[in-house]
């Protein structure tokens, strides 16, 4: 039975991201290692007999910041359509085939963080200490003055995943393997945005969190139990797939 997959790809590093400084609207490019491990990753998840199988997948979702731009090309799909932006770097032109259009969406993008852009958790905590705040920071509680809040951020991811599940998967679900269209969702994003997305997945609420980490550059899969649409779940070990 066909159960679809949503990957979820953090892009790679940055400068902000080895020191700790929330990135949001700031336009950063990866760092050299950045590029290194995300092509790494692309080569080792990415093929016919991979954990993401390109003639599986049936839309991409990027954010519209160069850094995730960046680490898509890094994946090395090969598109029938050229980028729908310029691209931000050389890459390698081997890649298997994959008929999925991409969509530059807003709704992806990293959550902004106002005041607190470009700044550290603990330049934070200090900023908020000196304004006369009681206790400790937490974005998924408080959010971010002159920014988003966690109802915000909510409101937009909670859009997305409607229309992944009425779109994409409800088509596919529970139908047999070798009848199903391809159903599979990449998408390219952020580190806070990405793991508020896998919280709304599961039907938390963003007050919950942190409940989930994403490394830069790393992979994560959403899925469903029972091939149900109305049970969301996290996919915490993926098999490579053998035709």
């Amino acid at each position: 039975m066909s159960t679809p997959r949503v990957f979820i790809v953090r892009h790679g590093e940055t400068e902000w991201s080895l020191n700790g400084r929330h990135t949001g609207s700031t336009d950063i490019p990866l760092t050299a290692n950045g590029e290194k491990r995300v092509k790494a990753t692309g080569k080792a998840l990415v093929g016919k007999d991979r954990l993401i199988v390109p003639k599986k997948i049936a839309h991409i979702y990027v954010s519209p910041r160069k850094r995730a731009q960046r680490t898509f090309e890094l994946l090395n799909l090969g598109l029938d359509d050229p980028l729908p932006w310029k691209a931000h770097g050389e890459t390698e032109s081997d890649g298997l085939p994959c008929h999925a259009k991409i969509e530059i969406t807003e709704d992806i993008r990293e959550w902004d963080y106002g005041d607190y852009e470009g700044v550290t958790s603990p330049e934070i905590r200090k900023i908020r200490a000196e304004q006369g705040y009681e206790g400790t920071w937490d974005i998924w509680r408080d959010g971010c003055p002159g920014g988003e809040s966690p109802e915000d951020v909510t409101e937009r991811l909670d859009r997305l995943i409607k229309e992944i599940r009425d779109k994409w998967h409800k088509p596919v679900i529970g139908k047999p393997a070798d009848t199903a269209s391809n159903g599979d969702i990449v998408i390219v994003a952020h580190g806070h945005i990405l793991r508020a997305f896998a919280m709304r997945w599961a039907r938390y609420a963003l007050q919950n969190g942190p409940t989930f980490l994403m490394e830069a550059g790393g992979v994560g899969t959403l899925s469903y139990e029972h091939h149900n649409i109305d049970e969301p779940a996290l996919l915490l070990g993926g098999a490579f797939v053998l035709d």
